[in-house]
């Protein structure tokens, strides 16, 4: 069945819409455990080795840029930006920020025992960070992949995606 031109567009534009909240939802898990990987960093001398510094970059950056999408999207500010393709920019931030994880993640998991014995404070802070970036970045990837699910236009066949001009 066929729909008006207008009302299968709104159809694309509303699932696109629950898939970018879906999205948006896992975002304070994200700022949480991003928050936690980067604190457990900065209450170590990780100043002395050059790897932390990429970790806390990455965890810093990240943090900061998601806390941005945050607010975008709590104000409703990506409403009144209606020509920037918000899911390919969505997509484009989390599989960026799961690589910059994965990264991450390896960096600190490989230098803990490089850098701290075994059982003192500094070892469990920075194991932990490393548990915690492995958390971080597979939900920047389950949000990458609901990302590209909604920039995609999950559920839309091919009348939709034309009425919607490819945007789906």
């Amino acid at each position: 069945m066929l729909l008006p031109p207008e009302e299968a567009r709104q159809r694309v534009d509303r699932k696109t819409h629950i898939l970018t909240s879906v999205t948006m939802t896992g975002e304070p898990a994200l700022r949480v455990l991003g928050l936690l990987v980067w604190a457990l960093i900065a209450d170590t001398p990780y100043h002395l080795y050059p790897a932390y510094g990429w970790v806390m970059f990455v965890a810093v950056f990240l943090w900061l840029v998601t806390i941005v999408f945050f607010i975008l999207y709590l104000f409703q500010l990506h409403m009144k930006l209606h020509m920037v393709p918000w899911p390919l920019v969505l997509m484009i931030f989390n599989v960026g920020a799961t690589v910059l994880y994965i990264t991450a993640f390896i960096t600190c998991s490989a230098v803990v025992d490089l850098t701290s014995l075994k059982g003192t404070r500094p070892y469990n802070q920075r194991a932990a960070a490393s548990f915690f970036a492995c958390l971080v970045m597979i939900a920047y990837g389950a949000s990458a992949f609901f990302s590209f699910q909604a920039w995609r236009g999950v559920g839309s066949n091919a009348a939709t995606s034309q009425m919607a001009g490819g945007y789906a």
